[in-house]
């Protein structure tokens, strides 16, 4: 996984540690050059000096390429604008700003920007975020949830037809390789495809059940 993260404070280091040692592609930016230091001399990802929101030195980041952003600064506007930039001009799959103030959360959650308050943020939180291994719900529309999701390993190789309940459950979107479509029947999910259902609030633990995670997972929170 390709992994932007703007700011390189106490969340921003950690996460790209953290990231880097298990693997993935990691890209930090900053402002100011000496903060770089918190990443440590063992890093293995790249640095860029420069202004997050800055299309030139995104683009000389590969975001076209990323497939996740977080936008982990120490403003609230700098976060909002990196992630709406991430995810409506480069349409970045996966877009993370934190709010100071969690009153802004719901705005940015309705245009699929996730959003966490610097007082339950942590790098675990936002490792989880970023993974996708529980059930997001992204949209309330009365009685259905609209539910973001990966693949789980259960239903790599299936047909788009094994995860569907006719009334109750129905896969409306898939991100593919930064690309969205509206699946057939006979679609096959592929390993890191992410899956946008919609299910019926009453239809959660069928869904759970279909996707391998009824013991793994709680509600939706």
């Amino acid at each position: 996984m390709k992994v932007i993260i703007v700011g390189c404070g106490k969340l921003g280091s950690g996460l790209a540690r953290s990231l880097a040692k298990k693997g993935h592609k990691v890209t930090v930016i900053d402002s100011n050059p000496e903060a770089f230091e918190l990443l440590g001399k063992d890093f293995s990802g790249e640095i860029f000096v420069g202004v997050g929101f800055d299309k030139d030195l995104l683009e000389k980041a590969q975001i076209q390429m990323a497939d996740a952003v977080v936008a982990c600064s120490k403003s609230d506007d700098v976060n909002a604008l990196i992630g709406r930039i991430s995810r409506n001009i480069y349409k970045v799959p996966r877009v993370i700003s934190r709010l100071y103030d969690p009153r802004s959360a719901e705005i940015y959650r309705s245009l699929g920007i996730q959003t966490i308050s610097t007082t339950t943020w942590g790098v675990q939180q936002a490792m989880e975020m970023l993974s996708y291994d529980q059930l997001d719900s992204v949209l309330t529309i009365g009685d259905i949830e609209i539910i973001r999701v990966e693949t789980p390993a259960l239903l790599v190789g299936r047909a788009i037809s094994e995860l569907t309940v006719f009334g109750e459950i129905h896969v409306v979107a898939i991100r593919r390789d930064n690309k969205t479509f509206m699946p057939t029947m006979g679609t096959v999910l592929r390993k890191y495809d992410v899956i946008f259902i919609a299910v019926l609030a009453t239809s959660m633990s069928r869904l759970k059940k279909l996707l391998g995670m009824e013991q793994k997972w709680g509600e939706i929170k």
